[in-house]
């Protein structure tokens, strides 16, 4: 596991030092679980977004998008539920001072246990060679069994006191697990209380005036509440969808993992709303365009998964999520969720307004019901992130560190550069970087030799390096370097653009999304 760590630690170090992510307000030492994005780091950011938001716009003539305020009246988030039980369990190590959600304390004691697992199998694997039946082994012996059937109970009992909302219980399984405080190594517990996550804030110009207000935790009403205005604006015919990306806040006690899980962070939501009764069939539809979605970006197809909930939200009737494998194991990156007719009639309910969708088919008005796509925009940055950092020992003995970023993706597409500052050669260059310009994000760079150019430019995910030397100027024709395999080639200055245009071209992804 070190070895995963020590990778981590090394990405995240990266993200500082190459432009990506910078820790918020580093001069007065930071802000907890709050970051900027860099130069590199705003513009991979705005690829992903742009990929999620023509995937959903571009490919579905149902599906429109809006950008609602962050500001919300607050009654909103007592329709939602937000105000009464948008809570996370938590419990304090009395020894160090420090808290803890108790869940995921849990959690990851669950993991233990596959890892436990895991570990045995590997160890007969070893043993037995070609011959060896995982599925076998793992069904027959006796300590594989013994760890499943603890790993088991634990899972019924947390379920069971998860869905209860059952605070002692969840307080008397850290115990009976012997789970420590990784810091403190001691098992000297509170009770688990419950914290509130929104932030809250007063909005009008006098003290006895203002009104409490909340930062959204989510970007799902700003969905829900405008559904008549855009249903009737756009009209628009159930099944539809409406999509938003935001910025939403959240008070996390336990923030840490870098940008898996910050205070302020941005989502990427669709809502797609539905006849009552075709709720499940679009959920599974939605669940394999996610999964493809993910997957067309070629990360490796058996870095995701599927997990489904062990708490159900009380008005949903279906949910899971896709998770990618990270440095630190199998996390969330993206929501699906089928919350049945709750949020249309929360809102109905307290703003006393009629929502309801005529259906000119079944010639009757209903609620509709809603499939929800939710996806964590810094999430996916760091998904993509660790499955691109690539530390390589070349032929030469040398080392290098590539990101191997999708080139869709990548910030910059192709960095310029001239072999020497002299004899022409930086004109010509500007004049290739003048021609790319205008459809690609381009870097021009004459400093230092070639190699250590190169070098810069693989830190930071840059598919194509184009050189220009002193055979340009005679047979108008430039190197191009890929960065994963290091291959060079020759190419006319003419097909350039051309060939930088298929390569970086995101309809290449939705043409795979959409093939079935």
């Amino acid at each position: 596991m070190a070895s995963q760590e020590d990778v981590f630690k090394k990405l995240v170090a990266h993200c500082k030092e190459y432009g990506f992510v910078f820790p918020s307000s580093e001069i007065y030492d930071g802000l907890g679980a709050v970051y900027d994005y860099g130069q590199n780091g705003v513009e991979l950011k705005n690829n992903i977004k742009k990929y999620w938001w023509d995937s959903m716009i571009l490919l579905h003539e149902n599906i429109v998008g809006i950008d609602a305020a962050i500001f919300m009246h607050p009654t909103t988030w007592k329709a939602s539920g937000h105000v009464d039980a948008f809570n996370d369990p938590l419990i304090d190590n009395r020894d160090s001072k420090k808290r803890y959600r108790a869940d995921v304390l849990i959690e990851e004691q669950l993991a233990k246990y596959d890892e436990k697992i895991d570990k045995e199998i590997e160890k007969a694997a070893k043993k037995f060679g070609d011959s060896f039946d995982a599925e076998l082994y793992k069904n027959t012996n006796p300590r594989v069994q013994e760890h499943i059937a603890k790993r088991e109970a634990l899972h019924a009992r947390y379920t069971k006191a998860l869905n209860a909302n059952d605070l002692v219980e969840l307080k008397n399984i850290i115990l009976d697990e012997g789970i420590v405080c990784p810091i403190s190594g001691t098992r000297n517990w509170t009770d688990v209380r419950q914290f509130n996550l929104m932030f809250s804030t007063e909005m009008g110009s006098t003290a006895d005036g203002a009104m409490k207000i909340f930062l959204r935790p989510e970007t799902a009403q700003g969905i829900f509440v405008n559904f008549l205005n855009v249903q009737k604006t756009g009209r628009l015919k159930v099944p539809f969808g409406i999509a938003q990306i935001g910025k939403a806040f959240r008070n996390e006690i336990v923030a840490r993992q870098f940008i898996f899980r910050m205070r302020e962070f941005e989502q990427m939501e669709m809502q797609f709303f539905v006849r009552p009764g075709e709720e499940l069939k679009w959920f599974e539809h939605w669940k394999q365009f996610r999964l493809k979605w993910h997957k067309a970006l070629g990360l490796g197809d058996h870095k995701y998964r599927f997990h489904d909930h062990d708490k159900l939200a009380h008005y949903a009737n279906a949910a899971t999520d896709i998770e990618f494998e990270m440095p630190f194991g199998f996390k969330e990156v993206e929501g699906i969720h089928s919350r049945t007719d709750f949020d249309l009639s929360q809102h109905a309910k307290y703003s006393g307004k009629k929502i309801e969708y005529f259906d000119p088919e079944l010639n009757k008005s209903y609620t509709p019901y809603v499939i929800e796509t939710s996806i964590g925009v810094d999430r996916m940055f760091l998904s993509i992130m660790s499955a691109a950092y690539t530390e390589e020992t070349l032929e030469n003995g040398e080392n290098r560190v590539v990101l191997k970023l999708p080139a869709v993706l990548a910030p910059v597409k192709a960095c310029v550069m001239p072999l020497v500052k002299k004899d022409g050669l930086p004109e010509k260059a500007r004049e290739i970087m003048n021609m790319l310009k205008f459809d690609f994000k381009c870097a021009y760079d004459e400093k230092d030799s070639i190699g250590k150019r190169y070098r810069r430019q693989d830190a930071i995910g840059t598919p194509f390096c184009v050189t220009i030397d002193h055979d340009t100027l005679n047979d108008n024709c430039v190197t191009v370097r890929h960065r994963d395999t290091m291959q060079q080639e020759r190419v006319n200055i003419e097909q350039l653009h051309a060939m930088l245009a298929d390569e970086v071209n995101m309809k290449k992804l939705f043409k795979k999304i959409v093939e079935e």
